[in-house]
Parts: C-alpha cells; structure tokens; sequence
C-alpha cells in the first residue's frame, strides 16, 4: 500500500515504545489502538506489503467474521485497517523480518534480516502462523504456473474458465463459492465425504451451482491444449475405481498450509502446539514481550480475525500500564480521543 511512512536498507536504527511483529489485521490493529493509547509504534513485517496472509494470498476473497461488516473483501479490510492505525503515524519496517529479540534494560532490541535495529520498550508479536508454505498437490506439480496455483489473488484472472478446486476446508469451499459467479463453471473435489468447513459454508456450496466430487482424488493433470501446454483437463478417482474427466484450465489446490515458526522458535518463548503461549493479559514467558492473534495460544483459544482485534487490545493496554503505571489499565471511551 503506497504512502505508508517505511525504514529499509542496512542500518536503520528505531525507538519506539512498542514494536509489532507482524503487519496483518491483528497488527495493523494492535498500531491503532497503541497509538490510541498515546504509545509510538513501529512495525515490523517479512512481506514487502501490509496485510499479512491477506494481502499476500487471497485479497479478493470475502471475509465474513469482521463486526459491522456483513462481508468484506480482504484488500479492503486490510485498507480500511492501515488507514486508521493511519491516524497515529507508526514507522512502518517491511521487508524487515525480525530474527531477534534481545534485552536491554527496561526495553528489547529487535534486529531484522534487513540490518535495522529497533528499541522497543515492549514488543507485540501479531506473526499469524508464522512462515508458511502451501501443502502441495500429489500430482501435476509440472503445472505450477501453468493452470495450477495454490492461491487466487485476483479472481478475475480465472473468469470465464472452468475451475477444479480441491480440498475440504474453509479455503477451498470459499474459492469456490467465490469463483463460481465468474467462471465458465467450479468443481470441488475432495477425498473425504465430509468438509472440514463450516456449516453454513457447506450449505451454500452445496445449493449453489458448483459441481461437488466426494470422495474423490485427483488422479492425473494433463495438457498441450495451448501453445504453453497449459491445464486441459483433469482426471479424478474414487476408491471405488471411478474416474471422471473434467475440463480445466485452471485447479485450485486449497490443501492447507505448512507453517514454520523461523526464527520465533529461538526467542526463549513457551510455545504450544506450535503457538506462542500467553496468559490472560497476552504476556508471554519473556518479560515485555507480548503475542495476539493465530500466533498467540491459551486455554479456549478461537481463532477468528475479530478475536485477534480484541486480543491486541487487551495486550496494548497491559503494556501501556507497564511502560507506564500512570497510565490506566482501563481506557477512555474512542469518541473522547
């Protein structure tokens, strides 16, 4: 997003009162409130873009789950976010991975991969799941590239063809039923009887017009339709040895992601299931170091994006005590700032 106010190249040198890892919607959102809360921000995010996952990997699709908005394209939502956390000028850093955190008295230095240090009396860790690389298809990795991608950043690019998308989460159901008002038709084909989706997803999947294969895998991808030898077709199978041939120009692998944690991992924090764990104030193990959102673990964890928001919340107020106890736990209500 252009006109964000961004530190690059080798030694740049930050102080701020808090850093935040991460610049998706529980990080944009975590800058807002802190500054809200009279706190300088920085943040700090491996993508060369804001919006984390979002932005990098389905920015057109619709997000439902985001109070006062029946449904939002994701662009948007992560638009509309940097435009209020706008509002307190934070110091972007992108391109910026963080790879450590150090203590310094009565603060962390942070030092990212692109040479900068930042000081920080306290840090936020908003990384979503970490690195993360999608689960690949069995089959067909030859066409990659060439009609098989793992992620649709702009729908419009698959208009008028006709789709396979494969997998049984929420991804794929939502790829789906986002691509099927444009393309030329959808098919969804999963190895499993049951979708891992939710509820309400599945039944709109199934009362609309895509074209739902269970329980099948895809068997064989083939080309040479085209002059780039591109997706043509795409054969499917079920265990009972029936197989289906479906015209594609393009499939949708949405089979989920492998996450790394990277450098997270050798930050002296107490994880669980591969998650920061965190206490009732969103502190972690390590003094002045703070997690929210999909990275952040406790007890009835619900990981949803408005959870997140609600999360960096709690966590910005209980650091803005501890950088300062005279400032209140308790905030003063939005409208009065």
């Amino acid at each position: 997003m252009s006109g964000l106010p961004t530190v690059r190249g080798d030694g740049s040198e930050v102080s701020v009162d808090l850093l935040v890892i991460g610049a998706g919607p529980t990080g944009l959102y975590g800058a807002y409130y802190a500054g809200f809360r009279g706190l300088s921000v920085a943040v700090a995010d491996a993508l060369p873009e804001v919006g984390g996952q979002i932005a990098a990997l389905y920015p057109e699709k619709l997000v439902y789950d985001v109070a006062g908005f029946p449904a939002v394209r994701g662009q948007d939502l992560v638009d509309r976010l940097a435009e209020q956390a706008g509002r307190w000028n934070p110091t972007y850093l992108l391109g910026h991975g963080v790879i450590r955190l150090d203590d310094a008295g009565e603060g962390i230095v942070a030092t990212t991969d692109a040479g900068a240090r930042i000081t920080a009396g306290a840090v936020l860790v908003c990384g979503g799941i970490g690195n993360f690389v999608p689960r690949e298809l069995p089959v067909g990795s030859d066409y990659l590239g060439r009609g098989l991608r793992y992620f649709v950043p702009r729908l419009d690019e698959l208009a008028g063809q006709d789709v396979v998308v494969v997998g049984g989460g929420d991804s794929a159901l939502d790829w789906a039923l986002s691509l099927e008002p444009i393309a030329s038709s959808v098919t969804l084909v999963h190895r499993r009887t049951r979708f891992r989706a939710h509820e309400r997803t599945v039944e709109q999947v199934h009362a609309s017009s895509v074209r739902v294969l269970t329980p099948y895998e895809v068997e064989k991808i083939s080309g040479g339709g085209s002059a780039d030898g591109a997706v043509s077709e795409v054969v499917v199978a079920s265990p009972d040895g029936d197989r289906v041939s479906l015209p594609a120009q393009s499939v949708v692998a949405s089979l989920g992601f492998i996450a790394d944690l990277g450098p997270i991992e050798h930050w002296g924090l107490e994880l669980r299931r591969r998650r920061i764990l965190v206490d009732r104030t969103m502190r972690t193990s390590r003094q002045r170091v703070f997690a929210a959102g999909d990275i952040a673990d406790h007890d009835g964890k619900v990981s949803l994006i408005s959870i997140g928001f609600g999360e960096a919340a709690l966590a910005v107020n209980h650091i803005a005590a501890l950088l300062d106890p005279a400032r209140s736990l308790t905030p003063g209500h939005s409208s009065d700032a």
